[in-house]
């Protein structure tokens, strides 16, 4: 996702997205573990990016409140 795509999306919905990448993040990490060949290599690094993205969103949501 960009940063433009999570910027549009309320807190709600980036946490349901952030619950749902770092369940795909372990399935990920498991399949590394046991041995076999992920599908897509950098798949693991988009979605650690994503996950940091959406983080960093909710984090900037969080101090413009408290901000005000």
């Amino acid at each position: 996702m960009k940063a433009k795509d999570i910027a549009k999306l309320n807190p709600d919905d980036l946490n349901k997205k952030l619950i749902e990448l770092r369940k795909e993040l372990i399935k990920q990490n498991a399949q590394v573990a046991t041995g076999t060949t992920p599908k897509s290599p950098g798949q693991i690094k988009d979605i650690k990016k994503t996950i940091a993205k959406i983080l960093t969103a909710l984090n900037t949501t969080e101090v413009e409140k408290g901000n005000e």
